[in-house]
């Protein structure tokens, strides 16, 4: 029998939106897979490059979803931020805060004095901004943005997803706010969140736990992934929020996820990675696959041996249709474009 994921590892950094929930709503089995993993003695951090709320309201809502979990296992990208500054700056030094409350919220909790842009308007002076995502953030904020830059002010991102997933679509995230800013200022800022590795670091640390024996969770290629690779952890990618099967297959070498399942149960379910069997072929959980058919008419052939009953044999199939897609890529018997084509044709 197949030791299951989780058992792999003692801690896991998982993401939030597009994973446990999107917008106000669950990612079904989100709650009950986390709450189990918990109860197996995993530690978690929730992490998110999403800066806007305090850690105090992501655990509320996440609580409200009926994960089992505290403000203390919530790493947002404005307490990353805020935390880069406070080296960069002395103590108490001044800093506006572009965003949610929780840009204001991690500078307080950080040793340094957040300034509001209308303050900065009226002639506050400032050391840093600090740049997050906020739902409210105006055309005059990033003004306020720019102009203190421009001054010589430490700027600082949190993050630059450029699309946030909610219950009704994909919204404009932190990266198109930022990209405004740069083009006005012709200064580049320093990103702190994903997909750099620090926020891994961090949450590794407050974990107690090796790079190695924890797993970073997430559904952004960009940025989970990325960001987990970086800190040298494994990663876990689910297929609820914004990157699917055509965007895995498209995934640079250094960007493929190590396991990817269609939701977070598959922490306490077994995983059979794929096993190279030569010449093409793969094979996992009772699936062979291999390339058959080339360039536009290419497609992966599946045979299974599983019984009823005997796992996921769709996301078996997945999984091994990924592998032999990569290595077509990788072997340059595929271009990116026919191997995506070969998936849809897969599926």
């Amino acid at each position: 029998m197949t030791d299951t994921l989780l058992s792999r590892y003692d801690a896991l950094v998982c993401d939030l939106d597009g994973v446990v929930y999107r917008g106000q709503q669950e990612v079904p089995y989100a709650a009950d897979s986390l709450n189990a993993a918990r109860s197996a003695g995993a530690g978690i951090v929730f992490a998110t490059n999403n800066a806007s709320r305090t850690p105090a309201d992501v655990s509320d809502h996440l609580v409200s979803l009926k994960v089992d979990t505290n403000p203390e296992e919530v790493l947002t990208s404005s307490m990353v931020g805020a935390q880069v500054l406070g080296e960069a700056l002395a103590k108490g030094a001044k800093v506006l805060a572009i965003g949610g409350p929780g840009v204001a919220v991690a500078l307080e909790a950080g040793g340094l004095s957040h300034v509001t842009p209308k303050e900065h308007a009226a002639g506050r002076v400032v050391a840093g901004v600090l740049q997050g995502y906020g739902a409210s953030v105006t055309a005059g904020d990033l003004a306020e943005a720019a102009y203190a830059i421009q001054a010589g002010a430490h700027w600082v991102a949190t993050n630059t997803d450029r699309t946030l997933p909610t219950d009704r679509g994909v919204a404009p995230g932190n990266g198109t706010l930022v990209e405004a800013v740069q083009t006005t200022v012709d200064v580049k800022p320093e990103v702190v969140g994903k997909p750099g590795p620090l926020m891994y670091q961090l949450a590794a640390t407050r974990l107690g736990s090796d790079a190695g024996r924890t797993l970073g969770i997430g559904d952004r290629i960009e940025t989970d992934i990325a960001g987990a690779h970086a800190a040298h952890m494994d990663a876990l990618h689910v297929l609820t929020g914004v990157h699917r099967l055509a965007d895995l297959v498209a995934a640079p070498n250094d960007l493929r996820p190590r396991f990817v399942a269609r939701d977070l149960r598959a922490l306490d379910e077994p995983y059979d990675e794929p096993v190279d069997e030569g010449g093409g072929h793969w094979r996992a959980d009772g699936v062979r696959g291999a390339l058959v058919g080339e360039e536009e008419s290419a497609r992966v052939e599946l045979v299974s041996d599983a019984q009823p009953g005997e796992g996921d044999v769709e996301m078996a199939q997945i999984r091994i249709a990924l592998r032999v897609l990569w290595q077509a890529v990788d072997t340059r018997q595929l271009s990116v474009a026919q191997a995506v084509a070969a998936m849809s044709a897969t599926h």
